[in-house]
């Protein structure tokens, strides 16, 4: 059932002060689901043909990083104790079997730690998912808030989602907020959007979702005539008994009028993971126009600049222990003649697994753009439940 199929959501913080435009942009709160590393929860009632259960996630680094700037003023070491990639959350799951429907619902709450020092007691508190799901035979509706299609599984599939990622910025490396991951290094982000979205049964591995989003704006005062279209497929097999598949494509579509400049935002993200014994391997790509820094949501470029990227990863994992080999990079601009979204990220971490609510992670980042390199250290441990 879909309800408890996204698990974990990422907020990213206020307060952007770099000079790079497309971070300056990156004043907004960031969510991510993540499926295939969540617990299962725990279930609160189960009687009656309905269940009601909760999850969810608490973790915390310790982060140093090193910044080396083209102007060597802005040259520095900072030392964090804060969240990773994905902040900390509780969200609560419902489903309910009413003859040949199964109903559900899923809500959840997302939690910043770093509210201290000058944001001292301003924990921000964010809603990332707020939606009910009928399913049937004949597949699935969804209605509410939740993660939009494009690009979702390039995002979920990250190998580093339970580690920390790119601070490329002053504003990622000082924020009260999360890290990137590797937003801005190989994906965009699947801003959550109110949709109705319909989901296929799986047939013969393939499953397809097609959705219509609240339309993103390009400026305060544009017109959007019709709401976005997305649409995800999504395939898996096993080449072998031990060599499980997965393959996606993904694309969006909507026009913005902002009386000065039409901007039609469009993109298609794709990707592949196959797994042989403990060695997963996994690459994907996006190629997106209009789509600002991040993604959609209130980021549409003021014109139909262009931004593309791609991810390759490499991950073994052998007992309690798992190691990652990671690099991306993302370039275009936020207009049609700029560069300013070129950036790169090369990443290694480790991750052991204490127990089946504990993980310890230690990684190194390198983060790269045309003006900086920023060296980062992270080691911490994710609680689950």
């Amino acid at each position: 059932m879909y309800v408890t199929a996204l698990s974990y959501l990422h907020t990213f913080g206020d307060n952007m002060k770099n000079k790079k435009p497309h971070l300056k942009l990156l004043t907004c709160a960031i969510a991510v689901g993540l499926c295939s590393q969540a617990s299962a929860g725990l279930t609160l009632y189960d009687k009656d043909d309905t269940t009601f259960s909760a999850d969810g996630l608490i973790n915390t680094f310790y982060v140093n990083s090193h910044i080396d700037d083209a102007d060597d003023t802005l040259d520095r070491s900072q030392s964090r104790v804060k969240m990773g990639f994905l902040p900390n959350y509780i969200g609560f799951n419902f489903g309910k079997q009413i003859d040949d429907l199964k109903l559900g619902a899923r809500s959840s709450f997302w939690v910043t730690i770093n509210d201290g020092n000058s944001n001292l007691t301003d924990t921000m508190i964010d809603v990332r998912q707020f939606y009910g799901t009928v399913d049937g035979e004949w597949g699935q509706v969804l209605i509410g808030k939740d993660f939009s299609l494009f690009g979702r599984s390039n995002i979920l599939g990250d190998e580093l989602l339970l580690g920390y990622g790119q601070v490329g910025s002053d504003g990622l490396v000082d924020s009260g907020n999360v890290s990137f991951g590797n937003i801005g290094t190989g994906y965009l982000y699947p801003f959550p959007n109110a949709q109705i979205t319909y989901r296929t049964p799986r047939s013969n591995g393939f499953q397809l979702a097609v959705g219509i989003m609240d339309p993103a704006k390009s400026s305060s005062g544009s017109e959007e005539s019709t709401p976005r279209l997305e649409a995800e497929l999504t395939f898996e097999t096993s080449l072998s008994d031990n060599v499980p598949l997965k393959a996606w494509v993904s694309g969006m579509a909507q026009s913005s009028n902002s009386g000065a400049a039409d901007v039609d935002s469009n993109g298609v993200a794709y990707g592949v993971n196959v797994k042989v014994s403990g060695l997963s391997l996994s690459a994907s790509g996006f190629s997106a126009t209009g789509v600002g820094t991040a993604g959609l949501a209130n980021l549409v470029t003021a014109d139909n600049a262009d931004v593309d990227g791609y991810l390759v990863q490499a991950a073994y994992t052998m007992g309690s222990e798992r190691l990652v080999a990671s690099y991306g990079e993302n370039s275009g601009g936020t207009t049609e003649s700029a560069n300013d979204l070129d950036a790169q990220n090369t990443a290694i971490a480790w991750f052991h697994t204490v127990n089946s609510n504990l993980k310890l992670v230690a990684e190194y980042d390198r983060t790269e753009s045309d003006t900086r390199e920023t060296d980062t250290v992270a080691l911490g441990a994710v609680l689950t439940w």
